[in-house]
């Protein structure tokens, strides 16, 4: 249930009044993909920009002015041609055409270093403040979290559906109650696994990440990516586990190459001179059937490269059942996010959220600097 402390968008307008006339400061998350190949640079997906308008059209519709903030990309503090806000101006133009739209945040230094002039700045003229940005709002910046100190703030709409979603599954799912996690490495998910490990009832092990669980369990990984400091952590979850955990279901069985760069299938031991780069199909069907018997599902990392397409299987399998089951579906942002849509299968589950890291630390922490900020106001 979304926080009652958390100001909406309501109680902004009733510390401010008439909205009309009213100059309101909106933090978005406009980050969205460029390709940088074309000139100038094109927008390849707006999601990000759409998921701003109720917000930005509920103020204008009671005839607030709206003024836009948003960092795009990574720029190391100073005006970078790549990172322009040029295109989300012109896309948002389209969308909401009386929008101001400010520069790209990251510009300034003050930004990212949560700099009390840059703060003052961003303020000046302003008559009150919404947070609309989950996927910024894990980051202690100052566009997050230095205008509620100074001016009526309020999250948005769509900041205010993440917390609700967000912390209704972890506090109140319905049971079984399943997360599914894959990527890279352990290390970038391990306060979310620990925590996940007293909530859900089973934890689904896929991507590079299941190669240290089977070094933990001393099976031959070939030249698999794992990571050796984790191995130990990895063992002591999978005690956890067997004793009085939820049951961690790592696969069965492995696509990746040969020796020789060929493609093969493996089981869990794979021979010196092979690299997975997949769950196997058989793993698929499995975990499928673990999606389909659940009641929740939280999906967070793709089960293999499936940038290239001879190792996407597992993880368009894992979009199909996500579109499928009758569970309440929830995908965490980022590269299962784009997997998601890659796939065909974004409008077939019950919440996409904006923020891949801000949707992993609010499982884990159950708040954020942005939640925070916003109730001190």
């Amino acid at each position: 249930m979304t926080d009652a402390a958390i100001p909406r968008l309501e109680d902004l307008e009733s510390r401010l009044g008439d909205l009309d006339g009213k100059r309101v400061l909106v933090r978005t998350d406009f980050n969205v993909p460029l390709d940088q190949d074309s000139s100038p640079a094109a927008i390849t997906d707006d999601f990000r920009i759409r998921s701003a308008l109720p917000t930005i059209e509920w103020l204008l519709e009671r005839g607030a002015t709206v003024v836009a903030g948003s960092h795009l990309g990574r720029p190391k503090g100073a005006p970078d041609p790549r990172y322009s806000i040029d295109p989300v101006r012109e896309r948002l133009a389209e969308l909401a055409p009386s929008v101001e739209v400010l520069e790209n945040l990251r510009f300034d230094p003050g930004e990212t270093s949560n700099n009390d002039a840059f703060v003052a700045q961003l303020v000046d003229g302003v008559d009150g403040y919404v947070n609309d940005a989950f996927g910024a709002s894990h980051r202690a910046h100052a566009s997050i979290v230095g205008p509620p100190k100074h001016v009526p703030a309020a999250m948005g709409r769509l900041l205010e559906r993440e917390v609700e979603v967000l912390l209704g599954m972890r506090q109140k799912p319905k049971r079984p109650f399943v997360a599914v996690l894959g990527g890279a490495k352990i290390s970038d998910k391990l306060g979310v696994v620990e925590a996940l490990m007293s909530v859900v009832d089973s934890l689904v092990i896929g991507g590079a990440m299941c190669f240290t669980f089977f070094a933990a369990q001393g099976k031959a990984i070939g030249d698999s990516l794992f990571e050796p400091d984790m191995v130990e952590t990895c063992g002591r979850l999978l005690q956890r586990s067997a004793s009085d955990g939820p049951t961690i279901h790592l696969p069965e069985d492995i696509t990746g190459v040969d020796p020789n760069g060929g493609f093969a299938t493996f089981g869990t031991q794979l021979p010196n001179g092979c690299k997975g780069f997949d769950i196997g199909p058989g793993t698929a069907a499995a975990f499928t059937d673990v999606i389909m018997d659940a009641r929740t599902v939280f999906w967070n990392g793709p089960m293999g490269m499936f940038e290239d397409e001879r190792f996407a299987a597992g993880t368009r399998t894992i979009a199909e059942a996500m579109g499928e089951t009758k569970a309440f579906t929830v995908v965490g942002g980022g590269d299962s996010a784009a997997a998601l849509s890659q796939f065909g299968f974004d409008h077939d589950v019950d919440h996409v959220s904006t923020g891949g890291g801000a949707s992993l630390e609010l499982l884990e922490h159950g708040d954020l600097p942005g939640l925070q900020a916003l109730r001190s106001e």
